[in-house]
């Protein structure tokens, strides 16, 4: 078995602006399980940049360890990438980002690297609103470790071999919100056309984005009893809003009744498109979004859709005021202004 791409395609395949074909954004093939939601998210991905027109080598892509963590592997294979230590990816990230701010940070992590051992650099990361958009594709497992419950299996769930799950799980949507996060989505990895529109606007948003998709795993947890199933998730969805990325567009609407259209702009003149669908939601207020949260949670819903943006929020760099440029491309003049300049700054401290 090989697990090198054929490089054969189609010679009228679509090009994006660019000249590329969705073929110069795709990696590896998958050693992940057939029918596995994580290869779904690796291909909303690879699409979503194909779309936007996104050089890969603009693109660092980050994960820690688990099934989640080898996606990055499976989609473009022409970007940065860096695999790292179980649940320390956040740490990673922040070194990265902070040294390079013209890079698109992608991390892909599972609720295993994230809910679990990484739990502390993940609310670091959040708190911190470091530039990256992070995806957490959950499936309530340890897909590795044959299958038991991970922190983010709900209480009463049962898995493959009939244990109930006894504690309660943890909400990483409703957490990113309470800790400060300025984008924040939820999705189903078997709904391509909600998952690109957020993941585009995730891209897009200044700050940390954040997008918990739940990803069956149908090897261990796609029983009748998980509530992480395909056949649960499908009975229990529920979408905030009909969801569409504009590109380019200069109107901003922040108040608008059921059923109607509203623009949410980013911070560079592209916006997010929503056609409200639940009349006591609004993305712009976070005690309405984990409002929604819990009220879905009380009703064994799962909600899905963008839950809150702040679409004035400031990342890391903003908030540090750091240089503007990569460390990189700074020369001897930057790095050694003299020795005048640490006279001052000595002077200054005493």
């Amino acid at each position: 078995m090989t697990y090198v791409r054929p490089t054969f395609r189609h010679p009228e395949l679509t090009k994006n602006k660019l000249g590329y074909s969705v073929d110069y954004y795709e990696g590896a093939l998958s050693t992940l399980c057939a029918g596995c939601g994580h290869d779904s998210i690796s291909a909303a991905i690879v699409q979503t940049c194909f779309e936007m027109n996104i050089e890969p080598h603009r693109i660092a892509k980050l994960s820690g360890i688990g099934c989640s963590s080898k996606t990055p592997a499976y989609f473009l294979s022409n970007s940065h990438g860096f695999n790292s230590v179980h649940g320390r990816m956040p740490s990673v990230a922040t070194g990265a980002n902070m040294a390079n701010r013209d890079l698109i940070y992608l991390g892909v992590s599972g609720d295993g690297d994230t809910a679990s051992i990484g739990m502390g650099q993940f609310v670091h990361v959040v708190r911190r609103n470091l530039n990256m958009v992070y995806i957490v594709m959950n499936n309530g497992c340890y897909g590795l470790t044959k299958g038991q419950d991970s922190a983010t299996a709900d209480a009463g769930s049962k898995n493959k071999s009939g244990n109930v799950n006894l504690f309660q799980s943890i909400d990483l949507a409703s957490l990113a919100i309470e800790l400060g996060a300025g984008f924040v989505a939820q999705s189903f990895s078997g709904d391509k056309s909600q998952l690109i529109p957020l993941i585009k606007t995730a891209i897009k948003h200044q700050g940390f984005s954040f997008i918990n998709v739940i990803s069956p795993c149908v090897t261990f947890n796609n029983n009748v009893g998980s509530t992480k199933s395909y056949d649960y998730v499908r009975q229990h969805i529920e979408a905030t809003a009909t969801i569409d990325f504009v590109p380019m567009h200069s109107e901003i609407v922040a108040k608008y009744d059921e059923g109607t259209t509203a623009h949410v702009q980013m911070h560079d003149g592209s916006s997010l498109q929503l056609n409200k669908l639940s009349p006591d939601w609004n993305p712009q207020d976070r005690l309405s979004a984990m409002n929604a949260l819990q009220t879905a949670k009380a009703k064994g819903e799962i909600l899905t859709g963008l839950l809150y943006m702040d679409p004035n929020s400031q990342d890391l760099h903003q908030m540090l005021e750091t240089n503007k440029q990569p460390l990189n491309t700074l020369t001897k003049k930057e790095l050694c202004p003299g020795a005048d300049a640490l006279k001052n700054i000595n002077a200054s401290l005493r």
